[in-house]
């Protein structure tokens, strides 16, 4: 299981946290191992455009697309979920995502920001990545930006997206799960025991 290397996130952390889930952890931006790993985590912190210019830099959007050509599971964690959609608008800056889901990430309307604490989330009834987590159950999120809205209206037979919401001043997509792309806006890997179940369920899927 490869986490991403590509300047961006907190690698160390993810990489304790997928470690104690159960699985054998790499932390590289090396593309074969990144293309061929059972698994690929895209962390990410900071800004959008950051976040995609250091992506690019290591030629990431090649190796998610590779891997999801090929049916292999990639999960997309804080800004490394928001660069998956089609671009981010940050201080009125545009920048254009990797595109594997139309759409746009900007700032929430919300009076206090960064949303940056507990919150508690709404998975539908037939989540994988949410399955044995109760209602109650609060991940920890720290962001201003976030998918507010979905656009992608259906997926490819068998993958249809599955999407989980959370709210800060508004309503904003907190999870998705789409055929072998999954990707949370909080951090599992900050979430407590939460966290380590939710991991567990996206390493069972390997």
């Amino acid at each position: 299981m490869v986490i991403l290397d590509y300047g961006s996130g907190n690698l160390r952390s993810a990489e304790r946290a997928v470690a104690r889930a159960g699985a054998e952890v790499e932390v590289t931006g090396d593309p074969h191992a990144a293309v061929e790993a059972d698994g690929l985590v895209v962390p990410g912190v900071g800004a959008f455009s950051a976040c995609m210019a250091g992506l690019l830099e290591v030629r990431g959007d090649r190796i998610i697309g590779k891997r999801l050509a090929g049916g292999r599971p990639v999960l997309g964690i804080c800004v490394g979920m928001q660069i998956l959609f089609g671009r981010g608008v940050e201080h009125g800056e545009e920048t254009e995502g990797t595109g594997e889901w139309p759409g746009t990430v900007d700032r929430l309307q919300a009076d206090v920001l960064p949303h940056m604490g507990w919150n508690t989330v709404r998975p539908p009834s037939d989540s994988e990545l949410f399955a044995g987590i109760g209602p109650d159950e609060r991940f920890y999120f720290v962001h201003s930006y976030a998918a507010r809205n979905w656009e992608l209206e259906s997926g490819l037979p068998g993958q249809q997206p599955k999407l989980t919401w959370a709210q800060h001043g508004e309503d904003f997509v907190a999870a998705v799960e789409n055929g072998p792309l999954w990707a949370t806006q909080f951090h599992p890997e900050k979430s407590g025991d939460a966290g380590a179940v939710l991991l567990r369920n996206w390493l069972a899927t390997l």
